[in-house]
Order: structure tokens, then C-alpha cells, then sequence
């Protein structure tokens, strides 16, 4: 008698079902497009101009030197000495960002936007048939390379669910097309290592090696509660699942932080241009809370000093999206900053607002009659108008420092993409 699987909810998928997009070393390609001089040459992208960096993006010819996200500038340079190095330029990536994925959409609905250089889009139809499938992805590439330009390529994966379809567009780099078909992908994902799998890093192969689980295959022949177990929590089993072929709906989140941090410029590392940097990157996390309508409860600000020091401090106060509620626990807390570490120079300022509220989930203070108050709170939202029409820093706090970047906080998180607003506040 065949063992029952236990009910979950999740269904497994005898037919292709989803295409995963892409893009490849997406700041480079998107820095060779812009600049005709660097097409074909190795290209390193960073968040500031000095050899004490490191790269945050890398193009294919700079990898081919071994060259990658992470790699400090000065053995880049003894990696590849004909190494182009270019200053990040986030805006222009969000730009880009927006044009690609609405030339994606001429071709596929977007189901699902992963981070800004990768997508989900689920197949309907006639679509997930293999041979259309195929031919739909071609388009993509032709229209991207057509309507976007040469140096910007993408890997595409087609398979079952849109875990191994992620999978799939990492087998074959730059520029690849792999279908991990319903009958026979377990053949290819045996092949890989554990690490190739996204999910898996150092920490968790360490972890499943300890429990005697060394390969894909291996894991996959665990049952679901044992690699539940194995794993150390429910994700093992959602895993499991994913890599079966199972549809594995994702998981509802809500915006638990908004935040900005800054690696400082050589030039404002003095604790009085720092706090001004701090400064602007609250007021425009403050314009993110407004822009979200939602209210925060807690203020954390972390530094770092040249000597490596760390410090961080948190404050507690009633629910605002205020700029001037923030900034007072801000100046305190900076006090304690500068007597506890002496005064030094600073490297890096980090400002994250969280403990969130939607405004009918907010409870007011006893003694307070309204959250925030009335008159900062409409001066708040005047200098949120006035940027937008404007620019951004057409009026600001403080001191408003120019970063060699052009602006301040707003940058391409992992999972996160900014909104060109972003760039205005």
C-alpha cells in the first residue's frame, strides 16, 4: 500500500508552470550599456573611489579574473590590472530597472518582482507547453537586447514550480536558457551542490552535513518531517516540498522596518558632517513612513568608527511618522555616541525605524491629544511636497551634504527595490 504523504496544501506539478528572469551582473551590464567605452572590458562597480572598497558588482570579462561582490578594490586591481572601476549609481539602475521589467511584460505578466535584476512570471495556458515555453523566453532575450540594448542579457529557467525555475536560470550563465521538465530535472538538480541551492549557504550545509546529508539527492530522500527536523525549523519542509516540484505558495510578509545607512565619503567622517549625514537619512526614512502611511514606535541608530568601533542605541517614543519626533531621540543619542567613543571618526551611520503601525492600529498616549502633533506633523509633509516638486534637498535640515554617490540612504537592497521617489526625498 502506498504511504500517504501528509496534507499540506501544496500540490505537485506534472507540467512546466513557471519562468524565472534573470539578469546578468545587472550594475555592470547596466554601467557597459550607459558607457560604450566599457562594453567587453572588466568593470567593477563601487559605493565610493578608493582602493580600500570593495566591488559590488562585478561584469563577466572582471569575473573571468576571479574578480567578484565582495573582492577589495586593491587586490582587484592586482587580480586584473586593466580593471575599470566605476562609482555605483542606484538611480540609474532603478531607471533601468522600471524599463526592463515593462518590456518584460510585453511578452509575460510579471508575476512576482524578486529583487531588482530577477522576477517570477507564471506560465498560462498554451505557454507551458515545452516548445512555446522555449520560444516565449527567445522573445524575451531578442526584445531585451532590441529594445533595451546589447549589454544587458539575462539567464531564463523553466520549470515546475518557480523555486527550480530560479534554480534553472543559474545553471547556465550569462545569457542561458534551461527547462528543468516535470519528468526527469531531478537528473540535473542531483548534479549540483548543496550550496548551489538558493537557501543553502555555509552555516546550513554545515548544518545538514552534521546530520549526514551531503548532497541534493540525499536530502531529497529525507521525508518531509525529518527535513523539517534536519533543517531546524518549518522552512526544511517547505524545501523539501519546492524541490519535489510542489507549488509552495510564498508567505505573506508586511514592511516590519524602513531604514538608510551610509558608508561615509573620506570627507564626512568628522562626527559633525556624519550627524548631518544621519540626520538626512532619518528625515528620509521618515518620508518612506509617510509615503507607506504607517507610524513608528522605536529609533535605532548604529555607527561604525574608522577604528572599526561599533556602537548603537535605541529609543522608544509614541507612534509618529514625524521628522522632528525622530530627530530629537536622534541628537540625544548621538551625545552618548560621541562621550562613548571619544569623538572619533566615523565610517558608517545607519538609521532603521521599526515597531510599525497603520494609522488605525495606532493607540494614543494618555497624555497626548494627538499622534504626531499637528503643526510639526504638517510641516513634515510640506517639506515631503516641496522635494517632490523641487528636488530632493530643496528643503532639508541641517547641513545637506553631497555624497560622491549624488544623493544619500537610498540604495538597492537585496530583496528591496527603491522607488524612484526615493530619489527625490
Amino acid at each position: 500500500m502506498t504511504k500517504q504523504r501528509p496534507q499540506t496544501g501544496f500540490h505537485p506539478q506534472n507540467q512546466l508552470k513557471w519562468l524565472f528572469f534573470d539578469l546578468n551582473s545587472y550594475f555592470a551590464s547596466v554601467e557597459q550599456q550607459e558607457r560604450p567605452e566599457l562594453f567587453g572590458k572588466p568593470v567593477a562597480v563601487v559605493p565610493m573611489m578608493t582602493d580600500s572598497t570593495c566591488a559590488i558588482a562585478a561584469s563577466y570579462e572582471a569575473k573571468a579574473f576571479g574578480i567578484k561582490t565582495g573582492t577589495k578594490i586593491y587586490e582587484a586591481k592586482k587580480m586584473c590590472p586593466e580593471l575599470q572601476c566605476v562609482l555605483a549609481r542606484h538611480d540609474v539602475y532603478v531607471d533601468y530597472h522600471h524599463r526592463i521589467f515593462e518590456e518584460l511584460e510585453n511578452h509575460l505578466h510579471v508575476t512576482k518582482v524578486c529583487s531588482v535584476d530577477e522576477a517570477a512570471c507564471l506560465l498560462l495556458g498554451d505557454e507551458r507547453n515545452s516548445e512555446n515555453a522555449i520560444a516565449l523566453a527567445r522573445e524575451i532575450k531578442t526584445g531585451l537586447h532590441d529594445n533595451i540594448g546589447p549589454a544587458i542579457r539575462c539567464s531564463i529557467g523553466i520549470a515546475p514550480n518557480a523555486f527550480l525555475a530560479k534554480i534553472a536560470s543559474d545553471m547556465q550563465k550569462p545569457d542561458g536558457l534551461v527547462v528543468l521538465e516535470p519528468q526527469n530535472f531531478k537528473d540535473k538538480l542531483f548534479a549540483l551542490k548543496l550550496t548551489d541551492l538558493p537557501g543553502i549557504n555555509v552555516r546550513m550545509e554545515y548544518r545538514l552535513n552534521k546530520a549526514g546529508v551531503f548532497t541534493i539527492e540525499q536530502f531529497c530522500k529525507l521525508s518531509p518531517k525529518h527535513a523539517r527536523k534536519v533543517w531546524g525549523s518549518v522552512e526544511g519542509e517547505r524545501f523539501w516540498y519546492k524541490l519535489h516540484g510542489y507549488d509552495v505558495p510564498d508567505k505573506e510578509t508586511q514592511k516590519r522596518v524602513v531604514g538608510h545607512s551610509r558608508v561615509l565619503d573620506p570627507v564626512l567622517r568628522t562626527p559633525e558632517k556624519a550627524y548631518d549625514v544621519a540626520q538626512q537619512l532619518t528625515v528620509k526614512a521618515a518620508s518612506r513612513l509617510r509615503r507607506y502611511e504607517l507610524y513608528a514606535r522605536r529609533l535605532v541608530l548604529q555607527v561604525r568608527s574608522v577604528e572599526r568601533q561599533r556602537w548603537s542605541a535605541e529609543r522608544v517614543f509614541s507612534p509618529t511618522q514625524d521628522n522632528f519626533a525622530f530627530v530629537r531621540p536622534l541628537e540625544e543619542m548621538w551625545q552618548r555616541m560621541l562621550w562613548d567613543l571619544k569623538g572619533g571618526n566615523l565610517f558608517k551611520v545607519s538609521i532603521t525605524l521599526y515597531d510599525l503601525h497603520k494609522r488605525e492600529e495606532v493607540t494614543l498616549d494618555l497624555f497626548e491629544t494627538a499622534v504626531p502633533s499637528k503643526p510639526t506633523t504638517v510641516l513634515s509633509e510640506s517639506m515631503d511636497k516641496i522635494n517632490k516638486r523641487y528636488g530632493s534637498g530643496a528643503v532639508h535640515l541641517g547641513a545637506a551634504h553631497k555624497t560622491s554617490a549624488g544623493y544619500v540612504g537610498t540604495k538597492i537592497a537585496f530583496t528591496r527595490v527603491p522607488e524612484k521617489a526615493e530619489f527625490q526625498e
